[in-house]
């Protein structure tokens, strides 16, 4: 599996082993905003990154949704590790700031879509933000055995003056689990916007 995606690109979830992938994460890692002060000092202003994650079924009606206000999903497939709401402030540590998993083997049978996404809680912008990565890959929030997408949103001037993106979405095609990178910004200021604007644009 290719590690850093083309926006658009469409993988199959299978394995180098001819398994197919079970268990995967995806895992968001940023920083506080540094402003520098009057005096030559430098501030700190705590980042509000929220990963959320949301299922539809087969007629793109959404079913769930996975966030900081809802940490598990009702057929427990999927899982946040809770609200982070400063990012690191102390420089990059290089471990998730926060992370969902998602176990396609308990999914609802009706979910035919689960797509990731990412909002910016107080509005602040992606190119303020220092450093801001995502992964999806396939292991434990400890512990990464396959990194199939990565996405550096800080640092990629199309996400500049946006404060939500989506990320990806798995689809079921055949009965078999598919994966599309979309890595597109989107407008919204809320989630729930965004949860309509992949069910009109992404699905």
């Amino acid at each position: 599996m290719a590690i850093n995606l083309e926006k658009g690109q469409r993988i199959n979830l299978e394995k180098s082993n001819g398994s197919k992938l079970q268990n995967i994460c995806v895992g968001i890692n940023w920083g506080a905003i540094e402003k520098k002060g009057f005096f030559g000092g430098v501030t700190k202003e705590p980042v509000d990154l929220d990963a959320s994650c949301a299922v539809y079924d087969e007629n793109k009606r959404n079913i769930d949704t996975v966030s900081f206000r809802k940490l598990k999903s009702n057929d427990n497939a999927i899982k946040h590790s809770g609200d982070d709401l400063t990012g690191d402030m102390n420089g990059d540590d290089g471990l998730d700031n926060e992370v969902i998993t998602l176990d396609l083997a308990q999914l609802n049978p009706s979910a035919n879509h689960v797509a990731f996404f990412i909002n910016s809680f107080r509005g602040q912008d992606f190119k303020d933000i220092p450093f801001a990565s995502i992964r999806i890959y396939e292991g434990t929030p400890t512990r990464v055995n396959e990194v199939f997408a990565k996405y550096d949103i800080a640092n990629d001037k199309n996400f500049a003056g946006n404060v939500s993106m989506v990320l990806g979405v798995f689809y079921k095609r055949n009965g078999e689990w598919k994966f599309s990178a979309v890595g597109a910004p989107t407008k919204d200021r809320k989630l729930e916007e965004t949860v309509v604007t992949i069910q009109q644009n992404h699905l």
